[in-house]
């Protein structure tokens, strides 16, 4: 079964950084798009920022500038720099990834559980 693991959270000052990690695994023959998702409390959802296989990105642009997505297709993980954190980037970080199980199936979204990454002084 696929599954998928964050990594990295926790408490950081405002203008810290902090680095997450996500690695996918069990039964993967491909994985198209990886990305950072997070929810703060009261809100929905959202996008922080996406990479496709190919390398190509998007990010929220309440994020650009500071915060940077990389990814290591043979590792099939995910990377989130944050940098100059602010109190508003509080939230719990879920990574998702576009995976297909068999060579020529569709691609199926997974979830981590998600990491928290609290920003405060």
């Amino acid at each position: 079964q696929v599954q998928v693991v964050e990594s990295g959270g926790g408490l950081v000052q405002p203008g810290g950084s902090l680095r997450l990690s996500c690695a996918a695994s069990g039964g993967i023959s491909s994985i198209y798009a990886m990305g950072w998702y997070r929810q703060a409390p009261g809100k929905q959802r959202e996008l922080v920022a996406a990479v496709t296989s190919g390398g190509s990105t998007n990010y929220a642009d309440s994020v650009k500038g500071r915060f940077i997505i990389s990814r290591d297709n043979a590792k099939n993980t995910v990377y989130l720099q944050m940098n100059s954190l602010k109190p508003e980037d509080t939230a719990v970080y879920y990574c998702n990834a576009d995976v297909r199980i068999t060579t020529m199936g569709p691609y199926m979204d997974y979830w981590g559980k998600g990491t928290l990454v609290t920003v405060s002084s």
